[in-house]
């Protein structure tokens, strides 16, 4: 099943993606959010006949990101062996975790806001996923499956200078407005094999980064485990797996982001992503 939200920001209306269609599934469910998740909503959503439910072409509205008010987004660096290497770090031995405001998050083709005087904004493509049902000090890794819903298209957006040369936290490079568009939908778990998917990034055109999931230092079960030992996980979490190699900071000299380009993100069993990028004003 592949869930989504769409209409225009503020009144979006949980779907069902049915080809190049959505069908609507309000009348079942108030919105894909934190409460409707936790009480069984895709469960109802799937063992439902959505035959005579309202639909709309997907080419006539907005598409939403995925997930309404999603109350956490955890960010995974520093975890594709090549973008290691190409960032000149040293290999992490446990997974680099870190937060990114959740209001960042807006609809897979909504504009990308270039903060003011930025000249280092950087674009990440990154596997999503998104927690079904409630983690908490996990035994192991092979529980994780139990408690995805499913996985996404994450573009990471970063702003280099904030995220680098400022002290403190990372948090601060990544929490920007607009900083993350998601979707086009969510996949859910039993449609996809997370582990060795393509998935690639191009500005105007020309592929930046192409690469797959196999290149994962720590993969998706650990990183769920290994998260659920510190930090309660709900359903609607979002966790940015990390990304591969050839950022804009990868660059020599670095090819960061400016306004009036065409960022399209993909990955292979969910789809793509597209995002213009446009100038702060005020």
């Amino acid at each position: 099943m592949r869930i989504g939200r769409v209409g225009e920001k503020g009144h979006e209306k949980p779907v069902v993606f049915d080809g190049g269609q959505a069908i609507f599934v309000d009348s079942l469910i108030p919105d894909w959010n934190r409460k409707s998740l936790g009480g069984g909503a895709a469960t109802l959503v799937m063992s439902s006949d959505l035959t005579s439910f309202p639909r709309t072409s997907l080419s006539s509205v907005r598409i939403g990101a995925p997930i309404a008010n999603p109350t956490k987004v955890i960010c995974v660096g520093l975890n594709y062996l090549l973008h290691i290497k190409e960032s000149n770090a040293e290999t992490p031995k446990e997974p680099v975790i870190f937060m990114k405001a959740p209001d960042t998050v807006v609809g897979p083709n909504d504009d990308l806001v270039i903060p003011p005087n930025s000249t280092a904004t950087d674009y990440e493509v990154e596997l999503a996923v998104v927690i079904g049902k409630s983690a908490l000090y996990l035994k192991s890794p092979d529980e994780a499956p139990n408690h995805i819903l499913g996985y996404s298209i994450s573009q990471d957006v970063s702003e280099r200078h904030w995220q680098l040369e400022r002290s403190g936290q990372w948090v601060k490079g990544k929490s920007f407005p607009t900083f993350n568009p998601i979707g086009p939908c969510v996949v859910t778990g039993d449609e996809i094999n997370p582990h060795d998917l393509r998935l690639w990034c191009s500005i105007d055109g020309e592929m930046r980064q192409d690469s797959r999931t196999s290149d994962l230092l720590f993969g998706i079960n650990h990183l769920i485990w290994y998260i659920s030992q510190f930090m309660e996980l709900f359903p609607g979490d979002i966790i940015n797996t990390g990304t591969p190699f050839g950022c804009g900071l990868g660059f020599k000299p670095p090819k960061y982001l400016r306004a009036g380009q065409t960022i399209v993100t993909g990955i292979e069993g969910i789809g793509e992503i597209s995002s213009h990028t446009v100038a702060h004003s005020n």
